[in-house]
């Protein structure tokens, strides 16, 4: 067997572990849970509650120890995503680099500072962050491929369908969009608005690039990239009528969060929307049990912080009106209530400035 051999069945079995995860070890949990809470006689109302009766479960422990662990494998194992593309960083670097330095779409900042909560954990468990080497770009892209693990179901791909909801309430002509990282939250807005002009910013030039990239062989030439923070990026007041992002908000400290909430009111022409798909509606505790619990395994640390912060209340109180926070579903003609597996807590947040 070769080595891209091994490697491809590596990814492929580790894929086929988060599916056995996802739906079967997650179904056998809740209901132990359920049968425990049953024969205790409590309804857990609060976090805390559901880890007195969840902890110490057999099911629950595995499905802690193999969420963490086959993350570890996905990217940090002998067939890891960051080891295979160190590996091969002459081979998918060249025409990277060579397209990113031709791109005229694409600006990078070598002088920007990295935040300190940004290069203090290494995100989704990603060696060095998705800023730190040169192939970190094409890591996260790859590992992206199952970050929507509603397994077994015909959908379509999750940011067209954001973008489509987004377009329901109209066409903007000047989107941003914030922490866009390789552009998969980007491309949909270029592709779907020729007629606009699309900015797609991030911290991570590695990510950047490798945007860049892909919107020049998509033949995409209304959009473009740069390397700016999120919380200062520097644009003029009303230089946009749609602010948006894609899984940014529960990546950041909440102190950062107010400062890029005060920018997205800035940026924003009066009456433009802001739009964020992220991950905050949680309908009972044991869900909110388990997504703490992934943010802890996952190196995600400001996953709770967000889901506990009164979101209503903070955008009333930067001035933002006609509020719309509601779930979101990753999969088409799915009844959510209805779901039997494991999945994020999709979250659909919208809000517009005065006119």
């Amino acid at each position: 067997m070769t080595a891209e051999t091994s490697f491809d069945s590596a990814q492929r079995f580790i894929l086929a572990a988060k599916g056995f995860w996802t739906t079967q070890l997650y179904t056998n949990l809740r209901e132990q849970y359920g049968e425990r809470c049953a024969a205790q006689g409590v309804e857990p109302t609060t976090v805390p509650q559901v880890a007195a009766v969840a902890e110490d479960l057999t099911v629950y422990r595995y499905f802690a120890w193999l969420e963490r662990h086959l993350q570890i494998a996905k990217y940090s194992g002998r067939y890891g995503l960051a080891h295979y593309y160190r590996e091969h960083a002459d081979e998918v670097l060249k025409d990277l680099d060579g397209a990113a330095g031709q791109s005229s779409n694409l600006e990078l900042d070598p002088a920007l500072r990295m935040p300190s909560y940004y290069v203090a954990t290494d995100i989704h468990q990603h060696p060095g962050g998705v800023w730190s080497e040169p192939t970190a770009g094409l890591v996260y892209q790859h590992g992206a491929r199952s970050t929507t693990p509603l397994l077994g179901a015909s959908h379509g791909d999750l940011h067209a369908r954001f973008t489509d909801k987004i377009l329901e309430g109209g066409r903007p002509a000047r989107v941003l969009d914030l922490a866009c990282g390789f552009g998969k939250s980007t491309m949909p807005f270029a592709s779907k608005l020729p007629e606009a002009s699309i900015r797609g910013i991030d911290l991570a030039a590695p990510c950047l690039k490798l945007a860049a990239s892909n919107a020049t062989k998509a033949g995409l030439t209304n959009v473009s990239f740069a390397q700016r923070d999120a919380s200062n990026p520097g644009f003029a007041d009303a230089s946009f009528d749609l602010v948006t992002s894609t899984m940014f908000l529960h990546e950041i400290p909440l102190k950062v969060l107010d400062r890029v909430l005060d920018e997205c009111f800035r940026l924003l022409e009066p009456g433009g929307r802001m739009v964020h798909l992220d991950f905050w509606h949680m309908p009972d505790p044991f869900t909110r049990f388990l997504h703490y619990g992934h943010g802890r395994r996952n190196n995600e640390p400001y996953m709770q912080p967000l889901a506990e912060l009164d979101l209503p209340k903070t955008l009333a109180a930067k001035g933002f009106v006609d509020i719309r926070i509601e779930p979101f579903s990753e999969t088409a003609d799915v009844d959510l209530a209805a779901v039997k597996a494991w999945r994020f807590p999709w979250t659909y947040i919208s809000a517009r400035k005065p006119a």
